[in-house]
C-alpha cells in the first residue's frame, strides 16, 4: 500500500526541518523543496538556505528538490514591496509572498509529484470549522506564534496544508529536531526580510527604483507648520521616533506620511494613536463573507507584534470594512495587515487603508 504524499517547505531552519521529521514519524512519504527566490544580489543568503536544506534532507533520508520562482517572486514581493513604500505607505511582504509565491509554488510542486499535501513549519494549526470553512488556529505557544502572517492565505490552500509544529513550543520543537539527528537543530532564527538581509530598506529601493526615489521634504505639524527637512519618504514610517534626524525639545514620532505633498507629519507620543479605520482588499477565512452592514465583534491586531485589542468591524461595500477598536491603538499604518480574530481562529483580514 503506497504512503500519502506530502511535500515539505524547507528554509534550512529547524522548524521546517522538525515539520518534515513529524510527518515523516506519521507515516507520510516527505519530499522537500526549497523555493529559489532571491536574486543574484542575494546569492549567498539562497545558497546558504539551499545547503542547510540539502543536510536536512540527507539527514532524514527524504527526497529533496529545489524551484525557481525568482521572476514571481520580483513581482509579487519585491516590487510590490517597493511600490508600496514609494505610496508612503509600510507593507509587510511576508503576507503576500505566503499567498502569492509560497504557497503558489510548492502547492504547485506538490501537484507535479503526485502529493496531495504541502506542509510548512509555521507555529499555527489549521482547522475546518463547523461552517465547513478552513480557519488558522493560534499556536500551542503564545510567543511564537505566526498566525498573522498567513492571513491572506485562501480556502483553497488552506485545505491542501498541514503545519505539524504548531501543536509544539520552539524548546520542543528543537529537541525533536536533536532527536531526529538534524544538524540546524540549534540554529538561530532569521529576523529580517530575506531580500533585505543588510536591513536597509531605503537602498533596497533605491537600487529598485532609482527613476522614483523621493526626495527631501519637509518635516510638519498636523496642521502644516514646517519643522525641519526629511530625507525622503521611504526612510520613515508610522510611528517611528529613532532617525528621523531632527532635534525639536521634546520627543516626536512620525504621525503619517504625505506622498502627495512630500511631507511627514510629526506629533507628540499621545497624538500617533486611533481608534478607527478602513480596510481594504478583505479576505474571508474562518468568517462567512460578510454582507455591507453586517457587524461583528472581534480581536484585532494591527501589526505582527501586536498581541490584538477587542473592535468592532462593519463590513462596507466595495470588499472593504471599517474597524474600531475599543480603546485607541498605537500607530496604525496604512500597508500593514490588520488581522481579526474569533477567539483562537482567524476569521478575516484586510490591508490598512491610507
Amino acid at each position: 500500500m503506497s504512503r500519502e504524499k506530502v511535500v515539505v517547505g524547507l528554509s534550512g531552519g529547524v522548524d521546517s526541518a522538525a515539520a518534515a521529521y513529524l510527518l515523516q514519524k506519521q507515516g507520510y512519504e516527505v519530499t522537500g523543496v526549497t523555493m529559489c527566490v532571491l536574486g543574484e544580489e542575494n546569492r549567498a543568503v539562497q545558497e546558504s538556505m539551499i545547503s542547510d536544506a540539502k543536510t536536512v534532507a540527507e539527514a532524514l533520508g527524504i527526497r529533496y528538490e529545489t524551484v525557481d520562482f525568482t521572476d514571481v517572486f520580483r513581482k509579487e514581493v519585491e516590487d510590490y514591496f517597493a511600490e508600496e513604500y514609494l505610496r508612503g505607505r509600510t507593507p509587510n511582504p511576508c503576507l503576500m509572498c505566503n499567498r502569492y509565491v509560497k504557497w503558489e509554488a510548492v502547492l504547485g510542486f506538490a501537484k507535479s509529484v503526485g502529493a496531495s499535501w504541502m506542509a510548512t513549519g509555521h507555529y499555527a494549526r489549521i482547522e475546518r470549522l463547523a461552517n465547513g470553512r478552513y480557519a488558522v488556529r493560534n499556536s500551542v505557544t503564545a510567543g511564537k506564534d505566526q498566525t498573522y502572517v498567513l492571513a491572506r492565505l485562501t480556502q483553497e490552500q488552506l485545505a491542501h496544508t498541514l503545519m505539524p509544529v504548531g501543536a509544539y513550543t520552539k524548546e520542543q520543537v528543537r529537541a525533536l529536531a536533536k532527536e531526529a539527528g538534524i544538524p540546524v537543530a540549534e540554529k538561530k532564527d532569521s529576523q529580517e526580510i530575506c531580500f533585505i538581509p543588510d536591513h536597509d530598506h531605503a537602498a533596497f529601493i533605491a537600487r529598485r527604483r532609482p527613476e522614483a526615489m523621493c526626495s527631501e521634504g519637509n518635516f510638519v505639524t498636523p496642521e502644516g507648520v514646517v519643522l525641519g527637512k526629511h530625507r525622503g519618504l521611504v526612510h520613515y514610517t508610522v510611528g517611528q521616533r529613532k532617525g528621523l534626524g531632527i532635534a525639536l525639545g521634546e520627543r516626536m514620532f512620525v504621525k503619517c506620511l504625505r506622498p502627495e505633498t512630500n511631507e511627514v507629519v510629526l506629533v507628540p507620543d499621545d497624538a500617533v494613536y486611533g481608534a478607527d479605520f478602513a480596510c481594504t482588499d478583505i479576505n474571508f477565512m474562518g468568517m462567512t463573507p460578510m454582507q455591507a452592514g453586517e457587524r461583528h465583534r472581534l480581536t484585532g491586531r494591527i501589526r505582527y507584534g501586536h498581541s490584538g485589542a477587542p473592535a468592532m468591524v462593519t463590513m462596507l461595500e466595495n470588499n472593504c470594512l471599517h474597524a474600531e477598536f475599543e480603546q485607541p491603538v498605537r500607530a496604525v499604518t496604512p500597508g500593514q495587515a490588520a488581522v481579526f480574530y474569533d477567539g483562537e481562529y482567524l476569521a478575516c483580514s484586510g490591508i490598512i487603508a491610507g
